[in-house]
């Protein structure tokens, strides 16, 4: 399907600004959104908001304490098996029950996935239902990324490529080795997902023509038609739908109803009511000087083997290829992360801008979980190279999600990180804090599947020396 013309086919989107009302609500019920997020790119639409790495009753109720309308729970499940994933999810649920209970602030519960349709679903919201006290009224699927070209229409999830709309179902994304599916139709996705537990013709859906002709009325109706227990899918096209189904979804909840929202970035930005700030510039960030910077792409959709390829090519940028079959033999891994590790060191010391990258042929398992298991050997080999390396680089860029998870946390030991925006739309920048390994590094959580072939040349070249 043809994107420009698909868009502009759609009803007129609804007139009146539902942000102010967002906000004021917000502030109004002293309530907090707290994200758990499968992967440290949730936050690649929001701006000046707060990730922790560590979900203790402590940190939470901490965190719970401040006037930030938002926090994100790092979970990093994505890298794990479901039952780990479950009972990962179910811990912080338990916790965040508690720090809820000794701050008194109430909280919106987001779970938030890849906005294509990758993660443990419907296991951790299973798990997070168990936890979180009285049973929720329904669950709410908003998969709409802006960002990266994921629209639903009548339904349907779509990725666009170019001015091409592709069905999800018919992407790369979903051969995932680890998280494949067939369907497109959010309906029957849920019913794929849920193994039939959920039919298909029990889920509830708000379209477009609910959100642009009946507005935050018709959508806050609609919620509260969902059948107790229920799915709910929401159809968006732009983030003017977002808002107005947000700001529904609030009056529905005044009225008593109570939703687990499982979701990609865009329904947090509506969700606490922000606009979009500008683009972050090299002046706004901490750069190192007289260091090159440090790039780790572990990510091996075809998107990132574009755009590591155009950088090679375009940008002055030292490039280190880690060898995955060496990485995950017990008798060379030692020998290929030091090898690597002394090229990286001699490149940025000497101000050279230096990306290290893992071979670009796919390894999978036997099965889903032995996919996993492989991608979590790869990650640990990342980690130990990013701690062999001595040299504080200008910045650090992290291409794929579980790869910049693991290094944040293994690797560099954050515990905590201020996001004040992002340096490419969907591609959110970190300030790591000070209990890390570098304090203040400006570090960039560069999504696997976000941007266009120039994407990541553009990034470096712009925070390059006199770039």
């Amino acid at each position: 399907m043809p994107l420009a013309q698909t868009l502009q086919d759609l009803p007129p989107e609804w007139p009146h600004d539902p942000l102010p009302a967002i906000r004021q609500a917000l502030r109004t019920r002293g309530e907090k959104v707290v994200v758990l997020d499968d992967d440290p790119t949730g936050a690649q639409a929001v701006h000046d908001v707060v990730v922790v790495t560590e979900g203790s009753v402590d940190i939470l109720a901490e965190e719970l304490s401040n006037d930030l309308t938002t926090l994100f729970v790092l979970t990093n499940s994505r890298s794990l098996p479901a039952p780990e994933a479950r009972s990962l999810n179910a811990e912080i649920g338990r916790n965040l029950r508690e720090a809820t209970a000794l701050t008194g602030r109430d909280v919106v519960v987001v779970s938030r996935s890849d906005s294509t349709l990758r993660g443990h679903f419907p296991q951790e919201m299973d798990s997070l239902e168990e936890v979180l006290g009285s049973k929720f009224d329904a669950w709410v699927l908003v998969p709409f990324f802006l960002e990266g070209g994921r629209y639903t229409l009548d339904d349907v999830h779509y990725v666009a490529e170019g001015d091409r709309l592709t069905p999800a179902g018919e992407t790369e994304f979903a051969r995932d080795t680890a998280f494949s599916y067939r369907s497109s139709n959010l309906l029957e996705w849920v019913e794929e997902k849920t193994a039939g537990r959920v039919r298909a013709e029990s889920v509830t859906s708000i379209s477009i023509e609910d959100i642009r002709r009946g507005g935050p009325e018709r959508v806050a109706q609609r919620l509260a038609e969902v059948a107790k227990g229920g799915v709910c899918i929401v159809n968006a096209a732009c983030m003017r739908d977002m808002e107005v189904f947000a700001l529904g979804a609030q009056g529905a909840e005044e009225s008593g109803r109570r939703f687990l929202y499982r979701t990609a970035a865009s329904f947090v930005r509506a969700r606490i009511g922000q606009t979009s700030r500008p683009i972050l510039a090299a002046s706004e960030l901490e750069l190192s000087d007289g260091v090159g910077a440090l790039l780790v792409v572990g990510s091996h959709v075809p998107k990132t083997t574009g755009q590591l390829e155009y950088l090679l090519e375009q940008a002055r940028v030292t490039g280190i290829e880690i060898r995955v079959n060496r990485l995950l033999s017990p008798d060379d891994r030692s020998g290929e992360i030091r090898r690597v590790a002394e090229q990286a060191d001699r490149g940025l010391a000497g101000g050279d801008d230096v990306a290290v990258y893992t071979s670009r042929g796919v390894v999978a398992g036997e099965d889903a979980g032995d996919s996993l298991s492989v991608g979590k050997r790869i990650s640990e080999g990342l980690v130990e190279l990013v701690r062999t390396i001595t040299t504080k680089p200008r910045y650090m860029l992290t291409k794929g999600g579980i790869t910049a998870s693991d290094i944040a946390t293994q690797a560099l030991g954050v515990k905590r990180a201020a996001v004040p925006g992002q340096i490419l739309p969907g591609v959110p920048v970190w300030t790591l804090g000070e209990e890390s390994r570098y304090p203040g590094l400006t570090y960039i959580v560069f999504p696997g599947n976000v941007g266009g072939p120039e994407a990541l040349s553009d990034v470096v070249t712009g925070l390059s020396v006199g770039g």
